[in-house]
């Protein structure tokens, strides 16, 4: 949801895929520079009416947090779209969901304080307007045709092609929201051991963070439905990336795979160029219909990455893309939960150890299954709770290991993880018992 990158300066040279490469490579860092980033997605509602919230009432939280708390606004034509802030951005997915991309920090307590800053923030602008903002992976109680559409020109380009790859795209734009953290590599083969960990493990995070049982009013016969609805969103853009575990892998095969994966969009002069079902190999031979003899700038291809939704994704960092929106005490668990996975050498061997005779048709059916039974998924001679048992061991180890006095932040999660319990089951609980098969009382139980 991030604005895109433009560039002025044209290049001198064509880009050729070594260039592609380098510029993956170029992520890798020294171990002491690793950082946590954060992004989170949330609903806002009218406190009246629990609708979502209209452009015009985006418009004005964006201008009540660029007056009171001096943001930097960001401009599409004439609309403001998003704010910055130093090394965090505020932006607007499809449907108005509220996005937070946070800082590179060092601790998962910077990461904390930060989320509770934008939620204190947010809290205080929206509360003025009537404005509450939810936790949720996906909106429980309106339909498609209530939400508003934002107007980001990305945004109209996705929303006409989305109907001709998959069935249930303008629900991933317009319905869900998503938790994401972002982590660093040192070499490409640490980038190989991160991606291979967390793509076998992202289903667990699915799982132990579930928390999107409504639609429209009613349950909805899964546990995560956002996950489920990107198993049908364009499967030419998402999914377990089986490649991944081929012994060929790393950073020139992630390349390989994103030249073949079917653009969106070229920006040029502040306008987003529909370049839908063409190909970046294509443009890199100054062949796109749409830009005749133009040839790409790493910008376009910084954004051509941006518009790929595997489970995990890899820019010049990777991106852990599996768990639903919740409240702010799991915003904090979530990084907690990778960074004690993938930043200690011991848990993420142990990881590897654990995953590496796992064959694409059991990740393939974690993937699938997840969304539905969450934690009861049955998997060899246990279930997904017992994996998640041992891997949130691994993880506090791993904090433990780490120095920083963090394992607090897993906390959240314990009970979920020892009770075989889903946030989302006791939402479905609540819904069938004191909340007399009402959906409304969730605006209040996850109101930041």
């Amino acid at each position: 949801a991030s604005p895109p990158t433009e560039e002025a300066a044209k290049l001198t040279e064509p880009l050729t895929k070594e260039d592609l490469v380098a510029y993956l490579a170029s992520g890798c860092k020294p171990k002491e520079n690793w950082r946590i980033g954060t992004e989170h997605e949330k609903f806002g509602f009218d406190v009246e009416t629990l609708r979502p919230i209209t452009y015009d009432q985006i418009s004005a939280i964006l201008n009540g947090l660029s007056e009171r708390f001096e943001w930097d606004k960001i401009m599409e034509e004439n609309h403001v779209i998003g704010l910055k802030q130093g090394k965090q951005n505020i932006s607007l997915e499809p449907g108005g969901q509220f996005e937070l991309s946070g800082a590179p920090l060092e601790t998962l307590h910077q990461t904390c304080a930060e989320v509770n800053s934008h939620l204190y923030q947010v809290k205080a602008v929206g509360e003025e307007l009537g404005v509450g903002f939810l936790g949720m992976g996906f909106q429980p109680k309106w339909a498609l045709t209530d939400i508003p559409i934002m107007p980001k020109g990305r945004y109209e380009i996705m929303r006409n092609y989305m109907p001709k790859v998959g069935t249930l795209g303008l629900d991933m734009m317009f319905r869900t929201c998503t938790v994401q953290v972002n982590l660093d590599f040192s070499s490409e083969q640490d980038m190989i051991r991160k991606f291979r960990a967390s793509l076998a493990l992202q289903p667990i995070a699915t799982a132990i963070f579930a928390n999107s049982p409504f639609k429209e009013g009613k349950p909805n016969g899964f546990l995560s439905l956002r996950s489920h609805i990107w198993t049908d969103t364009d499967n030419n853009r998402s999914g377990m990336l089986p490649f991944v575990f081929d012994d060929t892998f790393g950073f020139e095969q992630y390349v390989d795979y994103a030249l073949d994966v079917p653009m969106y969009f070229v920006y040029r002069n502040k306008t987003y160029i529909d370049c839908t079902g063409m190909s970046f190999r294509d443009f890199m031979a100054g062949k796109l219909p749409q830009v005749p003899g133009e040839l790409p700038t790493l910008n376009d291809w910084e954004n051509h990455l941006t518009t790929i939704f595997p489970e995990v994704r890899l820019k010049r960092y990777m991106e852990m893309r599996g768990a639903d929106g919740g409240p702010w005490r799991r915003l904090c668990a979530l990084p907690a939960f990778w960074v004690g996975l993938l930043y200690d050498d011991e848990s993420l061997q142990s990881i590897i150890d654990m995953t590496s005779d796992w064959t694409k048709e059991e990740r393939e059916m974690l993937r699938r299954k997840v969304p539905v039974t969450g934690l009861k998924t049955p998997f060899r001679d246990g279930y997904v709770r017992d994996l998640a048992e041992d891997v949130l061991q691994l993880a506090k180890n791993g904090l433990e290991r780490r120095g920083y006095k963090e394992v607090g932040f897993l906390r959240e999660v314990d009970e979920v993880v020892r009770t075989g319990v889903t946030p989302a089951e006791k939402l479905l609980n609540l819904y069938e018992t004191k909340w007399q098969r009402s959906v409304d009382p969730v605006f209040e139980e996850l109101l930041y």
